[in-house]
């Protein structure tokens, strides 16, 4: 499965990737990664498709994650999964709002990060298994 994982922080990019490792479950396939360091590539990456999960940076600058997820979610047709990290635990609603399927907080906790993307990568196995 293809996951894409965006920020404008170079480290935070790699956090993620080495949270999640070549595959964060048993039970789901390996991943290939795609890493995007502007909101415009990730609307780009999104548009075009072969997506799996995208994981996006909500601190990042100049372009949140959250508004990201949000623009994905109304202009992307069959948009995957989006996965949001926080600036904080209480910042989950903000998550909510732009329609993303869940939220992990910084610090980020590699126990967390890589059930939460498992989750997600089941759920869209399952998906395209029905469509």
């Amino acid at each position: 499965m293809t996951l894409l994982v965006y920020s404008d922080d170079v480290d935070t990019r790699e956090r993620v990737k080495l949270a999640i490792g070549r595959r964060p479950a048993a039970d789901v396939p390996f991943v290939t990664w795609l890493e995007c360091a502007t909101g415009t590539a990730v609307i780009s990456a999104l548009d075009a498709g072969g997506i799996d999960v995208a994981i996006l940076d909500g601190e990042a600058a100049p372009t949140g994650g959250m508004g990201i997820a949000r623009q994905a979610k109304d202009e992307i047709f069959q948009c995957p999964p989006i996965v949001v990290l926080t600036g904080r635990v209480a910042d989950a609603w903000l998550a909510a709002w732009s329609r993303a399927e869940a939220a992990v907080p910084h610090p980020l906790d590699p126990i967390v990060l890589a059930s939460t993307v498992a989750g997600l990568m089941r759920r869209r196995s399952a998906d395209l298994s029905v469509t």
